[in-house]
């Protein structure tokens, strides 16, 4: 792998770039690859992480990112990142897509960056936005009540043509602006309306279920145009996944380059990196998931990092950043054609029962050669299992290194379904 990147850190401090970045969130990697490049940045997150912040000499100020009045708004956060020289700020998790599009729209002079970060936060306003441009998306309505979504499933059926006594068209109930599978459901029946959707859960997005092969993307855009692409495999959505794609998609990235700019172009993204989420069908038509603008889960940039030989969280950071020319902002990535030997992927691990009492890790796992590391670590003397919200509270990682995308396939498939929590 070129040391293209390691060059660009060496030459950083004589770059005229971004005076200091803002870190909207709270992200222990991204603090140590933001200190090893050696640009000045101060993280804005709860008072919670004070302590820690000063303990360990990270700047930091302390902000309730979870409320928005006179006392707590972009103006007011403006100004206190006036002393840190600020100019560039980043979301780091979806709660601060907005703060960062307020901040980016005062220091660019640009209220429509504003506007596209509640573009991001809104699936509705998402999907709406990638239908006018010409992506394929699914169809969707926003509901109110369970009577609007069974309306909407009746809807479904007559237009798939279903007759009685066939199955149901599956309809997906989500939240408008919550990251990730948070509060996705999956309704698969007129029963499953009433039986497992919650007061709670309105309103919200409906829309109608997507087939095909689901992946993701990792897109660095500059100045509107894509300039590097990372491309995800998952496994099983929420579970497992690794880097790069497998053969299969490897062939279709020329065809997922082109769509990632098309939404790039429909979306007037200029700067960053977006995390679409695409279903390619078997005649090679790709449907629109959704996107995001943050750092997504999965710990997908540990393992691009891993795999393309690059620090892809401080790549994250600083292509934010308007001020960087094409070849700076092309140094900090491997080249565009360049393909990894190995493959790197994880499964996160979820306990399976709903107490548990110690850490077992398989003897048949340790022997494997594909086996990296993990960081499980042993419950409490017995542990009461909380409720998943999602796929979130994964205890932890195994992770994997090979050469032949179906063997890591079948791995992570096999571990997911493993107990190592008992």
């Amino acid at each position: 792998m070129p040391s293209e990147f390691v060059k660009f850190l060496l030459n950083l401090k004589n770059r005229k770039m971004a005076k200091s970045f803002a870190l909207l969130g709270w992200s222990i990697p991204v603090i140590e690859s933001m200190k090893k490049t050696g640009k000045p940045f101060v993280v804005v997150s709860f008072p919670d992480f004070e302590s820690y912040a000063a303990e360990n000499d990270i700047p930091f100020v302390s902000y309730q990112l979870d409320e928005w009045s006179d006392s707590s708004n972009s103006l007011d956060l403006h100004e206190k990142l006036k002393e840190y020289n600020v100019d560039v700020a980043v979301p780091l998790f979806e709660e601060t897509v907005e703060w960062a599009g307020a901040l980016n729209s005062i220091y660019r002079d640009d209220p429509r960056v504003l506007n596209r970060a509640f573009l991001f936060r809104n699936k509705a306003m998402m999907k709406r936005k990638a239908l006018i441009g010409g992506l394929r998306v699914g169809l969707f309505e926003e509901v109110h009540n369970r009577e609007e979504v069974r309306q909407f499933m009746k809807r479904l059926n007559e237009a798939n043509l279903q007759l009685d006594g066939e199955e149901d068209s599956w309809v997906h109930i989500k939240p408008f602006a919550s990251a990730g599978t948070v509060g996705h459901r999956l309704l698969r029946s007129m029963s499953d309306i009433d039986e497992k959707a919650e007061d709670g859960d309105f309103p919200c997005l409906a829309e109608s279920h997507l087939g095909g092969r689901e992946f993701s993307c990792e897109g660095f855009v500059h100045k509107g145009k894509l300039r590097w692409l990372n491309i995800t495999e998952y496994v099983k959505l929420g579970y497992s996944n690794f880097i790069p794609e497998g053969n299969f998609l490897n062939t279709k990235r020329k065809l997922i380059w082109d769509k990632v700019q098309q939404m790039i172009d429909i979306f007037g993204i200029e700067f960053g990196m977006v995390h679409p989420e695409w279903f390619l069908s078997e005649n090679d038509v790709l449907s629109f998931g959704e996107t995001a603008c943050r750092i997504p889960g999965g710990h997908i940039l540990e393992l691009a990092s891993k795999a393309y030989g690059f620090d892809a969280l401080a790549a994250f950071v600083m292509s934010h950043d308007p001020s960087m020319t094409e070849e700076e902002f092309d140094a900090m990535f491997p080249p565009k054609d360049y393909r990894p030997d190995d493959f790197y992927g994880n499964v996160m691990i979820y306990p399976r029962k709903d107490k548990i009492e110690k850490l077992e890790i398989p003897q048949e796992l340790q022997e494997e050669p594909y086996f990296l590391d993990h960081n499980l670590v042993p419950p409490l003397s017995s542990q009461k299992i909380n409720s998943r919200e999602g796929f979130g509270n994964h205890f932890g990682s195994v992770n994997f290194k090979g050469n032949d995308p179906d063997r890591m396939t079948e791995l992570l498939l096999h571990y997911e379904n493993v107990d190592f929590y008992i």
